[in-house]
């Protein structure tokens, strides 16, 4: 779009809005972020983990490493293989990457309180709790990748000295 007026906006409110249309919403938010992050030195990398059985996908992780951290965004596990240790290792292995990457910590989110638990055994810290949806509660957790990393102090620690 250019700076002059447009001259017919057509508005609509929906609940079948196409897949398309959808994506070039995400699309649009995410390039915005992306220059917003580039004017300051970000440079996401992209990261994925695939776990395949034959030809078929079976489990994965997708995220990005940006400004010295891992940033996990789907931790994914079909059902039929849960509970085996597969999501451990899948992230452990995107740790790995992220740490030959130069990043110190790694951050991931969950709605779900038992996954929140399995990540703080796997040596995440809570920052962050907030009441989200219904019974769901949004947990932001972030793991020091290095022994020097920076750690943070617990959710709801007073940070005021």
């Amino acid at each position: 779009m250019d700076d002059a007026e447009p001259s017919a906006l057509a508005w609509r409110i929906a609940d079948d809005a196409s897949a398309v249309d959808l994506a070039v919403i995400s699309e649009g938010v995410l390039q915005h972020g992306r220059a917003i992050a580039a004017r300051v030195g970000g440079d996401a990398r992209p990261l994925a983990c695939l776990v395949t059985e034959g030809e078929t996908l079976v489990a994965g992780a997708t995220g990005r490493t940006e400004f010295g951290r891992l940033f996990v965004s789907y931790l994914w596990v079909a059902p039929p293989l849960r509970g085996r240790g597969l999501g451990t290792e899948i992230l452990a292995r995107v740790e790995e990457e992220a740490s030959q990457r130069g990043c110190t910590d790694a951050l991931i989110e969950t709605l779900n309180d038992r996954n929140a638990l399995l990540y703080q055994r796997l040596g995440y810290r809570t920052i962050a709790v907030v009441d989200y949806l219904g019974p769901f509660r949004r947990h932001t957790l972030l793991k020091p990748l290095r022994p020097d990393a920076w750690t943070p102090e617990p959710a709801g620690s007073n940070h005021a000295k």
